[in-house]
């Protein structure tokens, strides 16, 4: 029962405090003259030292047919709509105006769609979005604790809208965000729980470049640096995931590494490649980086034709011919060929030891029988002799 009577109180107590957060809402909104109506909900216009007998006006016309004058002077609007928004005077029967107010009609605050992201294990950020369209004012109030500490403000930056930042953040620890979204209508908020950890997201890397590589028709060289955000730091390295594609084709090819540079060896002859890079933390952590910028590349092909073969052979020039570079072997194909050559040689060796040991097994049956005759080999060679020197 205690227990329960616990659970009770703190449901209690958040409700409270919701209910005060909506009303210091609406109270820290008020603006004189204006009045805020929720759509599909009635709101009263109320007019000072108004009599019973008052006409009311939406932007100078008296044609209201959407609103009811009560007995003491007041507007009411039952059923508040996006065009009603304007201004209400009213006015005594000398035509004097005792009263103007601007009615505004929106929504309250939805739940914000909140996301956090660290692009780097020193710093993170969170951003948010709306999930209501208001069509009123905003404001977004931001704060964030450190191990269920008290909390603190999370800085918003005037240039990027819809975004706060927290600097020197710590490693293995837990932070509780709360974005809360306020109108003149009512707030709304969401809390997130994460560790810095689990939200790192690097920024794409830059300076990529790719290039045919001499001699190698299916080759593309490529390379790429960290990118300028993440701290270079020897305990905070990244890996990195490299796509890459003919431009005609839309399948693209993926390979993951740990340098800044690597070759690819399928290019397609002749063909122009679109090739990108992200980036991720090296242990696993968190998310991959977006795409790089892409960089195009064609592997290299012979421009050579026999005629101009022909004519340089012809020539006589006293430069020593430039020595051709073969193309490198790539060490995945070594050891292909180095696997192949050996499991053909222990094929053979099997072969052979299965020839004498079928061997070994006919003559000791041979001799168990009763070994080889002695006229054997002599009635062999009888027969091989001709019939005159037999006789």
């Amino acid at each position: 029962m205690s227990s329960l009577a616990q659970c009770l109180s703190r449901v209690m107590c958040l409700l409270a405090v919701t209910v005060v957060s909506v009303s210091l809402s609406s109270d820290s909104w008020k603006e004189e003259g204006v009045v805020y109506g929720r759509i599909g909900e009635p709101v009263t216009l109320r007019c000072r030292n108004a009599s019973s007998e008052v006409v009311w006006t939406f932007n100078g016309s008296t044609n209201i047919t959407w609103g009811l004058v009560t007995d003491l002077g007041d507007l009411d609007l039952l059923h508040v709509e996006p065009a009603m928004t304007g201004n209400y005077s009213c006015y005594d029967l000398a035509g004097q105006r005792l009263q103007t107010v601007l009615l505004k009609a929106g929504y309250p605050p939805g739940i914000p769609s909140v996301t956090c992201r660290a692009a780097d294990y020193h710093n993170f950020s969170c951003y948010w979005t709306s999930s209501v369209e208001t069509l009123l004012p905003t404001r977004y109030i931001t704060s964030y604790r450190v191990d269920r500490n008290n909390p603190e403000i999370c800085l918003q930056d005037v240039r990027h809208p819809n975004l706060c930042s927290v600097r020197n953040s710590k490693l293995w620890t837990s932070y509780q965000m709360n974005i809360t979204e306020e109108n003149p209508l009512g707030s709304s908020f969401r809390i997130l729980e994460f560790n810095v950890q689990s939200i790192v997201k690097p920024d794409p890397p830059e300076i990529l470049s790719a290039e045919p590589v001499p001699h190698a028709p299916r080759r593309l060289r490529v390379t790429w640096a960290y990118p300028s955000t993440w701290p270079q730091e020897p305990h905070f390295q990244l890996k990195f995931r490299l796509q890459y594609r003919p431009v005609l084709h839309m399948l693209w090819s993926t390979v993951e590494t740990a340098n800044l540079t690597d070759i690819i060896t399928d290019a397609f002859m002749g063909l122009e490649h679109i090739v990108q890079v992200s980036a991720r933390d090296f242990l696993d952590a968190g998310n991959w980086s977006e795409w790089s910028m892409e960089a195009r590349a064609t592997p290299w092909t012979s421009t050579e034709t026999p005629e101009s073969v022909s004519e340089v052979s012809n020539e006589t020039t006293t430069e020593e011919p430039e020595p051709q570079v073969k193309e490198p072997i790539d060490p995945v194909e070594k050891v292909a060929v180095m696997i192949s050559l050996g499991i053909f040689a222990f094929i053979v060796l099997v072969v052979f030891l299965a020839i004498g040991a079928l061997i070994c097994v006919r003559v000791g049956r041979t001799v168990k029988d009763g070994g080889i005759k002695t006229n054997f080999l002599t009635a062999i060679h009888l027969k091989t002799l001709p019939k005159n020197q037999i006789l």
